[in-house]
């Protein structure tokens, strides 16, 4: 056994004290790191948006369902209703079978059918002014997106009656401002399979100053109750329920490709300031992913063959399913590119559509630009573009290389357009590389989306998609 000396015992002794000192600086930095890396998280908090928010509106599905909308406004106590719809649609079915339990159930309303078919701001500003001098304390949108949207701005704009055209509009074009009065109950019911507008707080039109579209978008907007009736959409002409689908298709894509959420900045001060399209997130992408497995087996069946039930109302479902999936997550680029092709039409009369003015469908200004812009965005997340060329295609992801995501994507998606005797690109439409300049910056406005997409971009990137849309095939 060793023995230690006095001297040894006392050196013994210093060291070991030096050592615990050691330790006790250690443990200091060890917390000092625990500090900064807690404010380094809180700080990337409040950077970037780390969290998201669902939010949809109460859906009702179910063939025969609108003969219980008059139930639901007795239900409400409501005693002064606007029905709002459009010409074409105020002859037709779906809004005699609404009209019909209005009366059945001793409902009163005023209907409203001068809503414009891709509506502008001042169509827009003409249902406002009914809503305000109808005082309306319930609202009824029956058709497809541009009859929900103008119903959606009514109820809007009629709740805020001191409030300026351009005060909710989205910045940068309008102020974006938050919605803070409390809206009267929107009942929608969707004519068409493509907007999913019953689902969102979307409302969109074209501001004929830009020759381009925008719109407002706040949550505040969704629509109280969405009742899905697939029986409208048998009254869908053929190329309705293409362009519609197109709209479908678009909506799951693009929110399934968004920038996700939690890389999106800077996060909101404020929960009310935070935006409906927050990127894509786990919950979007379960609702973008079922959408594009219907698109995949039901789309081609539902242009093809109005009678053919199972695949109109599957299509139908699919709008729901994509717009709750959008409606959160939001769209990127194929959208933004669409509103200035949709805003600046020159002579195009869409196949299908009872309307006497040009028009370039929203579904059909939306699909042309796919190709070319999947195969831009495929190399951000490739695994996702294969993912959706292989439900849309049932392409073995197996045999691809991620570097090939974007052209077989936007293979897959132009062999669709293709079968589906889709017009030949913007070419076709009326456009010419003279135009792209005007469509380049009325889509520079319309950041709300396409600062969604997951590849940054440039004006000369988005030059160079208007180019290579020109022809598709």
């Amino acid at each position: 056994m060793k023995h230690f000396s006095l001297n040894q015992c006392q050196s013994l002794s210093i060291i070991m004290n030096l050592n615990i000192q050691e330790l006790h600086h250690n443990i200091k930095d060890l917390y000092t790191i625990i500090i900064i890396n807690i404010i380094i998280i809180v700080v990337i908090h409040f950077i970037l948006v780390v969290l998201f928010q669902m939010a949809c509106s109460n859906i009702r599905y179910g063939a025969g369902v609108t003969k219980e909308i008059g139930m639901d406004l007795q239900n409400m106590g409501a005693r002064n209703v606007c029905l709002m719809t459009d010409r074409t649609l105020s002859q037709l079915p779906p809004v005699g079978v609404v009209l019909d339990s209005l009366t059945k159930h001793g409902v009163e309303y005023k209907i409203y059918e001068d809503v414009r078919v891709e509506p502008t701001d001042k169509s827009f500003k003409a249902a406002i002014d009914f809503a305000k001098q109808g005082h309306f304390d319930v609202y009824v949108a029956v058709g497809g997106g541009s009859v929900i949207d103008t119903c959606k701005a009514a109820n809007l704009y009629a709740s805020h009656p001191e409030a300026e055209f351009l005060d909710f509009v989205n910045a940068p074009i309008g102020k974006g401002k938050p919605i803070t009065a409390s809206l009267k109950p929107l009942i929608a019911v969707p004519t068409t399979a493509g907007t999913g507008s019953e689902t969102t707080g979307v409302a969109i039109f074209d501001f004929e100053n830009l020759k381009a579209k925008t719109g407002i978008a706040n949550r505040a907007l969704k629509p109280t109750l969405g009742m899905v009736d697939p029986l409208h959409t048998l009254h869908m002409p053929s190329r309705v329920a293409a362009n519609s689908g197109f709209d479908v298709l678009c909506h799951a894509l693009e929110s399934f490709t968004a920038l996700p959420y939690n890389l999106r900045s800077p996060c909101p001060s404020n929960p009310i300031n935070r935006p409906a399209y927050q990127g894509s997130n786990p919950i979007s992408d379960v609702w973008a992913r079922h959408a594009l497995k219907i698109v995949a087996k039901y789309l081609k069946r539902a242009v093809r063959d109005a009678g053919d039930v199972e695949a109109r109302s599957s299509m139908h479902l699919a709008s729901v399913f994509a717009g709750i999936g959008f409606g959160n997550a939001g769209v990127h680029l194929c959208h933004g590119m669409s509103y200035p092709i949709a805003g600046n039409v020159k002579t195009h009369r869409a196949r299908g559509y009872n309307v006497e003015h040009p028009i370039v469908p929203h579904g059909l200004s939306v699909v042309l630009t796919s190709p070319a812009v999947f195969a831009f965005t495929a190399n951000m997340c490739p695994e996702r573009h294969l993912e959706a060329a292989q439900i849309l295609g049932k392409t073995h992801r197996s045999n691809i290389k991620k570097d090939d995501a974007g052209r077989v994507l936007a293979d897959t998606l132009r062999s669709i357009l293709y079968d589906l005797e889709v017009e030949d690109g913007l070419f076709a439409i009326g456009y010419t590389k003279e135009d792209i300049p005007s469509l380049v910056k009325g889509t520079i406005p319309q950041e709300r989306v396409t600062k969604l997409s997951p590849r940054a971009h440039t004006e000369e990137d988005l030059t160079a998609l208007f180019a290579a849309s020109m022809k598709l095939y």
